[in-house]
């Protein structure tokens, strides 16, 4: 995944990575697929969990939705064994997920599966070794977050030590859609850019076109989840969803500046 989005940055272009939830409908492949043939570089999938902490109130719902539905991570991972999506897979889930099947077998069964990459906000960096171990034997990149509050020392490790990118969270706080996006994510963008050469994206607020826009200014891309999820919730198909992200991707393929 890290050399793909390598490749697509270092040819000019502003990644993006939108999110979708793992069975908040039964198509819900569809979304996906739908993602990518819009333009996504990469797409995020969401293994419900039901104490989402890092998660906003629309991802939290469509994870609530996910779970009535009576999914659960390995029936998820079954789908996409084959699913044949059209761009790198990065499952996101929480702590107990992975340690409840064990951190070996789980990475083990994401690279069966054909899944790239792994995110876990809820496990912090000093715990994160055993686990950054499991990943790397099974060839599943695992990415690490930086906040704003993240020390200067501490940036670097990350940085150092993240793969496939380094998320950078634009915001203390959960997911969800803001109005505008936060003053710090300028910052944290700038601070990780200096430290890695390594693809750095923003999450957590990027909502709309002109968000992404802006964010991509100072980043190598964004990930975009609320507002999609807030569309599935609300009944979009695939298709207009798709128009969403290409939206999305549009506005960042036009030159700045």
């Amino acid at each position: 995944m890290e050399a793909h989005l390598r490749g697509r940055r270092d040819a000019g272009r502003a990644l993006l990575v939108p999110y979708v939830t793992g069975g908040v409908t039964a198509d819900w492949l569809d979304y996906a697929r739908a993602y990518a043939k819009a333009g996504a570089d990469a797409i995020e999938i969401g293994l419900p969990f039901s104490d989402p902490m890092l998660d906003g109130g629309t991802i939290q719902e469509a994870s609530d939705r996910a779970l009535s539905r009576g999914v659960t991570p390995g029936g998820l991972l079954e789908e996409l064994s084959g699913a044949n999506v059209g761009a790198p897979l990065i499952i996101m889930t929480y702590g107990n997920v992975v340690y409840r099947a064990g951190p070996e077998e789980f990475c083990k069964r994401l690279a069966e599966v054909g899944v790239a990459g792994l995110i876990m906000p809820d496990v912090p960096y000093d715990e994160v070794r055993g686990l950054s171990g499991a990943a790397l034997a099974a060839g599943i990149e695992l990415v690490l977050l930086a906040a704003p509050s993240t020390t200067a020392s501490r940036l670097e490790r990350i940085a150092a030590e993240s793969r496939g990118f380094v998320y950078g969270v634009t915001v203390m706080g959960t997911t969800g859609e803001r109005g505008a996006l936060a003053e710090s994510a300028g910052s944290v963008a700038v601070r990780l850019r200096e430290l890695t050469t390594k693809p750095v994206l923003m999450g957590f607020g990027i909502s709309t076109p002109a968000q992404a826009v802006e964010a991509a200014a100072h980043a190598d891309g964004v990930i975009v989840a609320s507002a999609l999820m807030r569309r599935v919730i609300e009944g979009a198909t695939p298709a207009e969803l798709g128009a969403d992200v290409l939206a999305i991707r549009q506005a960042l393929d036009v030159p700045q500046g």
